[in-house]
């Protein structure tokens, strides 16, 4: 009888055994991905089509385009504009295989990762775990605010936002109001720049619109950093010019405050000071992420991996980290390199090389090296600052450089047009038409949280 299904491969001998991930057959190594960020992704894409099997594993069956999730927790943009499905990514290669699957372990005596679903075993094994948001062990903070990690987290914001906004118009007490309405914002790096000018430019343009009761001034934006300059990573200019664009929003920037608990309602800084909002989002830190398996003297600051110049683990002949979970310490690079997208797409191209070198028996290719091709964070519509090595500018042409970068770094040519178009008419209004509550968000209770 012949079979009706167009599928004609047969699957791996492993999973014989029960509690095996099936794959397609192969003679070819098996590269194992764990994780589909910006480093996953450069390293499959330099080794599609290639005499080798890549397996990439991700908790979500998408990538996601990071650098625009504030746009979405603004109403700016739609979420499936910045997201991509891997499936849609990878149709056409024929040696790349994805499971939709969460990592849990790593047994390297074995070459063996067990996941949620299941098992798989490994000739190679690449970490692009990436990073996740890290509340400094704040057991309040972490329960009673929100990070800005993911596309769900752009969501939840987004909602939080608009349910407090109407909960304001529903309120006859002072207080509740000013704190529904009040907006922090903790970590003066890109992200939190970022989210600030796009929270200022809500409640100066499309605020006086959606709630003609209430003047604009009744939404107040706190951006709160523990040092003394924002964007500590770029030049002075940037930071001043940033901080400039800022305080002509109307944002309130508190230079070396450090939140140290939040319940919910009250915001408190180690230095005496307290906010009254029902609204923080934290940008503040991240830290890594990755499976059990590694061992503690591996894990550098940060909960990195520690690994050497061609970004292998040490301790371990075919593990590999890329990506923000790696660290390269050395004497040049004392903190390893920065946790940005330009390192992980470098590091997943460079690995991607060396993997096939090493494979094929050639010689290995020099070690990684970092080449930094400048940094650029926008602080609203035509505010922008851009360090491109010597020439550092900011402005209109620094926020246009901004948005051509970021359109084309995003997957899909669909994706690209949504976006692009979004942002064209935002540019002649500040229009944002995505200002829905889809469903109801329910902050996490301290109260369930709380360790007993």
């Amino acid at each position: 009888m012949k079979s009706n299904s167009s599928h004609n491969y047969t699957m791996d001998s492993t999973c014989m055994v029960a509690d095996e991930i099936c794959l397609p057959d192969t003679k070819s190594p098996r590269v194992v991905v764990i994780g589909g960020g910006f480093a996953g992704l450069a390293l499959v894409e330099k080794l599609k089509h290639k005499e080798v099997q890549v397996v990439l594993f991700d908790r979500n069956n998408f990538h996601q385009f990071q650098p625009l999730l504030y746009q979405v927790a603004t109403s700016a943009l739609e979420p499936d504009s910045i997201v991509f499905p891997f499936r849609k990514q990878f149709s056409g290669y024929k040696n790349v295989v994805f499971r939709l699957a969460e990592v849990e372990e790593i047994q390297p005596s074995t070459n063996i990762i067990i996941t949620n679903n299941g098992r798989v075993k490994y000739d190679y094994l690449v970490l692009a775990t990436g990073t996740t948001t890290n509340f400094f062990g704040m057991d309040n903070v972490e329960n009673n605010s929100l990070g800005m990690k993911d596309i769900r987290d752009s969501l939840n914001i987004r909602h939080m936002m608009l349910q407090n906004l109407e909960q304001a118009t529903i309120t006859c007490d002072d207080n509740e109001r000013d704190a529904l309405t009040n907006f922090v914002i903790v970590g003066g790096g890109p992200a939190g720049v970022e989210m600030a000018g796009a929270l200022a430019e809500f409640c100066k343009y499309i605020l006086p619109k959606d709630y003609p009761e209430y003047p604009s001034s009744i939404m107040n934006i706190y951006l709160v950093e523990a040092g003394g300059e924002l964007l500590a990573t770029m030049s002075d200019k940037a930071s001043s010019k940033t901080l400039k664009y800022l305080k002509s929003l109307n944002v309130k920037v508190l230079f070396n405050e450090v939140v140290s608990d939040y319940d919910g309602t009250i915001v408190s800084t180690k230095g005496g000071k307290t906010i009254l909002a029902k609204n923080l989002i934290w940008t503040a830190g991240v830290k890594g992420q990755f499976p059990k398996g590694i061992e503690d003297k591996h894990v550098v600051r940060g909960n990195r991996i520690k690994t050497d110049t061609y970004l292998k683990v040490e301790g371990h002949e075919n593990i590999f980290a890329i990506g923000d979970i790696a660290a390269i310490i050395n004497q040049d690079i004392p903190k390893g390199h920065p946790q940005v997208a330009q390192t992980a797409i470098q590091q997943g191209k460079y690995l991607g090389e060396l993997l096939l070198n090493i494979i094929k028996d050639k010689p290995i290719i020099n070690p990684f090296e970092y080449k930094d091709k400048g940094s650029l964070a926008t602080v609203g519509k035509r505010r922008a600052v851009a360090d491109l090595g010597k020439f550092k500018f900011a402005g209109y042409f620094a926020w246009l450089l901004w948005s051509i970068v970021h359109l084309m770094s995003i997957s899909g040519f669909r994706n690209r047009l949504m976006v692009g178009f979004n942002w064209a008419i935002s540019y002649f209004s500040y229009e944002k038409s995505n200002r829905v509550i889809i469903r109801n968000f329910k902050q996490k209770s301290t109260a369930n949280n709380t360790k007993k």
